[in-house]
């Protein structure tokens, strides 16, 4: 398994195992795949916080506080950003 993969697999389990509006761990499948997505797409942890908000709310009508997805987005990115620094 390359270290893409193991990354992706790293952000998966993080964010299935988030529940951030209480319905259970196992009712953001789709958004997850979103996040996965934004995730490759953006370094910066307010955009990314922003689009996780916008995911979320898009699917369930519902606010994530931005507080709560920038905290969500720096781990997202830490993964990341460990799984791609080779010497």
């Amino acid at each position: 398994m390359d270290k893409t993969q193991q990354m992706n697999i790293q952000i998966m389990e993080n964010l299935l195992n988030w529940d951030p509006l209480g319905y259970g761990e196992d009712s953001y499948e789709t958004e997850v795949v979103d996040v996965l997505q934004a995730v490759h797409v953006y370094d910066s942890v307010s955009i990314l916080a922003q689009k996780i908000q916008d995911i979320y709310e898009f699917s369930f009508e519902e606010l994530i506080p931005l507080s709560t997805c920038k905290k969500k987005a720096q781990e997202l990115l830490f993964i990341k950003n460990s799984g791609s620094c080779e010497l």
